[in-house]
């Protein structure tokens, strides 16, 4: 699991850059793009760095950026949504990737409280 979702957190990563270099290049939605851009491969970034941590806080504390970064990156698919309803099939695909690794670091942050108890 844990060498799946270092690939998963980093193909999100990859898959949201291959959709902002499909967006219109403007100084509006370059400030969205780079937004996206950072969110995104921040969560590989940092979900690589909490298999790295040296106890469980600091487990948790870097899964919880993890956490905040993926659901920064739904938001600004979502932005990405109002704004370009011709790409909807592929922002609710990368959506869904977002929401589902959201959802597994959610449950691995539970599981780590839990267990650290």
């Amino acid at each position: 699991m844990k060498n799946e979702l270092l690939l998963r957190t980093k193909r999100f990563a990859l898959d949201c850059w291959h959709f902002c270099f499909k967006v219109p290049k403007s100084r509006e939605y370059n400030a969205v793009v780079n937004q996206l851009i950072r969110s995104s491969s921040s969560v590989g970034a940092n979900y690589r760095a909490s298999q790295r941590a040296k106890s469980t806080a600091d487990f948790i504390n870097k899964l919880k950026i993890v956490e905040e970064e993926v659901d920064e990156s739904v938001y600004w698919l979502e932005i990405f949504e109002e704004i370009l309803p011709e790409q909807s099939i592929e922002i609710e695909i990368l959506k869904k990737e977002g929401k589902e690794l959201l959802a597994i670091t959610v449950a691995s942050i539970n599981t780590a409280k839990r267990n650290r108890k």
